[in-house]
């Protein structure tokens, strides 16, 4: 089995790579290498360049007839970079995915995962959902990833393509094999920003300590990102079935452990798997930040026959052992 990964080459999609690769399937990666890593696609089957050109897609189903689904991971994700510049952003997640998922049509691709984003909900007093919850994304980011479920819904509606939606609640970790894992040396979010912390030996930067949660900081569901790839292995695995027993060419299904966790919560969780704490400084809320929320459905476990399996211990544990080799992989 041969599976297109578009965004193949970033945190998540390599991950998902390399979940293929244990399974023994076969990845074939677009990327454009805009954050994304060569250093990621070795040994893979990969094609640098963009998921809007056609001719790239042509040839890569050419080259690959045997593709039989696609995961579109392919994305600009920081919230902040998206109130300061809708227009890319807009450009990058709405119209290239348009463009992406008529080059599928055209070469006969009937199956597409899209990555989406729990950042879309509405969440409720308690700050959980499920798929059924109301939807109001608060930022660019969150609603290029809203667009992006309807314009796919309205397309698999009438035309011989089905969408499988998996909205992500919060990934931590790396790769428990230490293949790949957060590329970036100054992320934006929570782990990200406490392990610069730790490496550089300055206070963590909690923003937003006013928010209606347990300890007034943010709350997330913050999932291990080898849970996030094996999930996609069970929708490959389960895709045909599913949508047939839907009765549906669209669907959503929520990936998070059902648990919520603050910040200062996951602040003390790196301080108890770390050799050294981190300090705190509070600070205001950033351009876009909310609330946050959870994920109170079971429907990943239901439809998928998936659950997580990695703690938020562990994946602060892996994320630390990726971070020590990290700059020795990526060159």
């Amino acid at each position: 089995m041969q599976v297109l990964i578009a965004g193949g080459a970033g945190f998540i999609g390599s991950t998902i790579a390399s979940a293929c690769v244990d399974a023994g399937i076969s990845p074939v990666i677009v990327d454009n290498l805009g954050t994304g890593r060569r250093e990621f696609t070795t040994g893979r089957a990969f094609y640098q360049g963009d998921i809007a050109d056609g001719a790239l897609i042509d040839q890569i189903f050419a080259d690959h007839p045997g593709i039989s689904a696609a995961i579109q991971c392919a994305a600009l994700i920081v919230v902040p970079d998206s109130v300061a510049d809708p227009v890319g952003y807009y450009q990058a997640n709405v119209a290239k995915s348009l463009e992406f998922v008529a080059h599928l049509l055209r070469n006969g691709c009937e199956r597409m995962i899209f990555s989406s984003s729990a950042a879309i909900y509405r969440p409720g007093a308690d700050l959980t959902v499920d798929e059924d919850s109301p939807l109001d994304p608060q930022s660019p980011y969150a609603r290029t990833k809203a667009v992006c479920e309807e314009m796919f819904a309205d397309i698999a509606a009438t035309q011989a393509i089905r969408v499988l939606s998996l909205r992500y609640f919060n990934p931590i970790g790396a790769d428990p094999k230490l293949r790949t894992g957060l590329q970036l040396r100054r992320p934006t979010h929570a782990l990200g920003k406490m392990i610069q912390a730790y490496e550089e030996g300055f206070p963590f930067q909690i923003t937003g300590t006013d928010y209606p949660t347990r300890d007034g900081t943010g709350i997330r569901d913050y999932i291990h990102v080898w849970d996030l790839a094996t999930a996609h292995l069970a929708a490959l695995d389960r895709f045909d079935t599913l949508m047939a027993g839907m009765a549906a060419t669209s669907t959503v299904i929520n990936l998070g452990t059902g648990t919520g966790t603050t910040v200062r919560e996951l602040l003390d969780a790196f301080n108890q798997v770390a050799d050294r704490p981190v300090k705190s400084v509070d600070l205001g809320r950033r351009p876009g930040d909310v609330a946050g929320t959870y994920t109170r459905s079971d429907r990943a476990q239901r439809c998928l026959n998936w659950k997580p399996r990695y703690s938020i211990a562990e994946g602060i544990r892996h994320s630390l052992d990726w971070a020590a080799i990290r700059d020795r992989i990526l060159a």
